[in-house]
């Protein structure tokens, strides 16, 4: 073991692939490793390290690995295995144990002895980062059989995980995009989400939507106001008026009889509500609490029953959660806040993150006039058996969808609509879920907005509702509405000229169109950024713009290598040229295959019921397109080509080129024609690389789906400056 002590594992580098990559359609993080002398330490030729690992992370049973069965990893190991390979399983491990659930990852050889990539999914570029650091010296420590705090990193990437990812609240609405293809644009570093493509966009933050009217959210935050609309339209609503005053409050409750409810005009979460005031004490120290909650002071009559959260979307009525009082029971020994501790806060369920579907019971003012109507401080102990009461609401977690009356749902619904939100969490006060609410004098008591979406998502008690899919169908109600057509385009010859020639038919057809490539960023043929930004980030802009209808986006092989796509999927994806020569060695791209992996990566993005338009010219493309997910459509100026002469007769749409002419086949039968003999672009060169370019834009203008008319009025009209090879 003392020869292993001074071995090292050094990280050269960290790249964040932001987009579909050659490895993986996620994000990933790709690092650079020098294991240095380790090379020649498999994990077989460490004595203990296998035992030590399966101690140290016991879960990585779970991980199947080559083997394609559980404990597969674990036999890895076992039988030898590479340090950057434990690398990526440890790092993988550590960030599901922190709570993301993405498996992906690999170790691959560089073209330097003991160098290696590290390539794993990310949910967040730092979350990862510092997940790579922990493996690494994880893995140091078990090699050299060190003591090692593994769940200190864990719970420090808990903590990144919920100061950097998006909310729980959030993330299940793009979840549920992510299941019906809607694609997301995270737009800060906060929970401000695009769901869609350019014109076809919607926006979020958290349970609020860009429906989401600012007349109604100010309504709503008058309680006062909302009271007075409600109530209006025949929404039972407690009686109440706003104080100005402690002595103003009292005399309300008077007149309103006790018990009351005392609360913020405009607060929220909670904050300052007090309920079952029966003293003047009690409401004096109330008002004192809640007014600087708030722009007023309302006193309301309390009613009887359980507090309860209703979750509308639209015009439907999608979840409800129930809370239960919080009580503790006396056992003669222990103060009332030892009791909280034993009896409350010791349930899983609780605790002080949004893992926790309950809250974790804290002492508060609240509380502390609760427990002083009952004769008690925090410190006294209670008799045994003796019920104390801590919390009256803030426990509204169990869910009770499945027992609302329809009457009673009808009347949220009504409830959100005279408010105005689209998306409402309607609190109301009733006995019985099940039973309309007049009859048991129940009433609503607030409408809010941005509602939390945790207590339906993961209830303490019953069946989590799908309110991320309620809130999605309700923004795209129509299926694949959140997309405009979006044409890519990859290759090491062409692809510049042939993205400008997709634009240009857009434009002719009445698209607003945005055109990113080589030359930069235009939006409807205005140039707004000429290569000021990656390659990435102009590809990313075409999608943000609301005004875009649809976009063409080129992206090189070495932008695909160092910072992925920038979309998920597009309509269209096209293979021009691939110069098997052209390699990456700084990046250990040396290899035919590898470019293969690099270029497939343009069709791997294409959508199912999309097409991929090839150079049936180019082998590599050929193979390439075998594996496309979506139609394959070819194009090449080759007419004996063997692959275009069996493609015809398997009946696939291709572009062929005879006689000044780019014809449309579908098999042998020509579709259309297209005479050359106006072309200005292709006038002087009739027979050159312009011809495939061309034909590569109208089989992509072809799939898309642009008129044919239109797309001759391009052919003849077309011409640009490029100078081509």
């Amino acid at each position: 073991m003392s020869q292993l002590l001074d071995k090292t594992i050094n990280i050269l580098d960290i790249k964040y692939i932001r987009g579909p990559n050659m490895w993986c359609w996620v994000e990933v993080l790709e690092a650079l490793i020098d294991i240095g002398e380790l090379e020649e330490y498999p994990s077989d030729k460490i004595p203990g390290f296998y035992n030590r690992l399966v101690q140290a992370l016991p879960s990585l049973v779970e991980h199947r690995c080559s083997y394609e069965e559980r404990g597969g990893f674990l036999k890895r190991v076992e039988e030898g295995t590479w340090p950057v390979h434990i690398m990526e399983h440890l790092t993988l491990e550590l960030q599901g144990l922190a709570g993301f659930a993405g498996g992906f990852g690999r170790a691959r050889e560089s073209t330097t002895l003991g160098i290696y990539k590290l390539i794993v999914a990310t949910p967040h570029e730092e979350v990862t980062k510092q997940a790579i650091y922990f493996a690494r010296d994880l893995l140091l420590a078990l090699i050299q059989d060190r003591e090692y705090d593994v769940q200190a990193n864990i719970e420090f990437l808990k903590e990144m995980m919920d100061d950097l990812c998006l909310g729980p609240s959030t993330s299940c609405i793009v979840n549920a995009a992510k299941e019906k293809q809607i694609p997301h644009i995270r737009l800060s570093k906060g929970n401000l989400v695009q769901l869609g493509y350019g014109a076809k966009q919607k926006r979020i933050w958290t349970a609020e939507t860009d429906q989401t009217s600012a007349i109604a959210e100010t309504i709503s935050r008058d309680k006062d106001l909302t009271k007075s609309l409600l109530s209006a339209v025949g929404v039972p609503i407690p009686y109440g008026e706003l104080v100005d005053s402690s002595e103003h409050a009292w005399e309300v409750a008077q007149e309103i009889g006790l018990p009351v409810v005392v609360k913020p005009q405009d607060g929220n979460h909670g904050r300052g509500v007090f309920t079952n005031l029966r003293t003047k004490e009690e409401i004096f120290s109330a008002y004192e609490i809640a007014k600087p909650e708030g722009s007023g002071v309302l006193v309301e009559k309390f009613i009887l029953g359980d507090e309860h959260r209703l979750l509308v979307v639209g015009d439907q009525l999608v979840a409800a959660a129930k809370g239960e009082e919080c009580k503790v029971r006396g056992d003669g020994k222990h103060s009332i806040l030892e009791l909280i501790e034993i009896q409350i806060n010791s349930d899983p369920r609780r605790g002080p993150t949004e893992d926790f579907p309950l809250n974790t019971v804290r002492i508060d003012s609240i509380a502390e006039l609760e427990l002083k109507s009952q004769g008690y401080t925090s410190a006294s102990i209670p008799e045994l058996e003796k019920e104390v009461l801590i919390q009256r609401n803030g426990n509204v977690a169990f869910d009770v969808t499945d027992l609302v009356h329809p009457s009673v749902a009808k009347k949220v619904v009504l409830a959100a609509k005279v408010v105005g939100l689209d998306i409402a969490g309607v609190d109301l006060v009733a006995k019985d879920i099940s039973q309309p609410l007049e009859e048991q004098g129940a009433a609503i008591v607030e409408v809010n907005a941005g509602p939390g979406l945790l207590m339906h998502i993961k209830p303490a008690k019953g069946k989590p509702q799908p309110v991320g899919q309620a809130i999605v169908n309700h923004l795209f109600p129509l299926e694949n509405n959140s997309r405009i057509p979006l044409i890519g385009v990859c290759g090491s010859k062409g692809a510049t000229i042939v993205s400008e020639i997709c634009a240009y038919f857009f434009k002719l057809s009445n698209y607003y169109v945005a055109l990113s490539n080589r030359h930069g960023l235009s939006f409807n043929q205005r140039s707004v950024d000429k290569n000021g930004s990656s390659e990435w980030e102009l590809g990313r802009r075409t999608l943000l713009n609301p005004l875009v209808e649809a976009s063409v986006v080129e992206s090189t092989a070495k932008g695909v290598l160092m910072q992925g796509i920038p979309y998920d999927f597009c309509s269209v994806g096209i293979v021009t040229d691939i110069d098997k020569t052209s390699f990456y060695p700084e990046q250990s791209i040396v290899e035919e295959r590898q470019l293969f992996s690099l270029y497939r990566t343009q069709v791997d993005v294409v959508i199912p019921h999309g097409v991929a338009v090839i150079n049936a010219d180019e082998t590599l493309a050929h193979e390439i397109a075998q594996i496309s997910p979506a139609e394959v459509m070819y194009y090449g100026l080759d007419l004996s080509n063997p692959i275009l002469v069996e493609f015809a007769n398997q009946s696939g749409r291709s572009i062929i080129s005879q006689k000044n002419q780019i014809i449309l086949r579908q098999g042998n039968e020509q579709v259309y024609v297209f005479s050359l003999s106006d072309s200005e672009y292709l006038r002087e060169d009739p027979q050159s690389h312009r011809l495939s370019y061309m034909m590569a834009a109208v089989g992509a203008a072809w799939a898309i789906g642009i008129p044919f008319q239109t797309i001759e009025t391009g052919i003849e009209t077309f011409f640009s400056e490029e100078v081509l090879a």
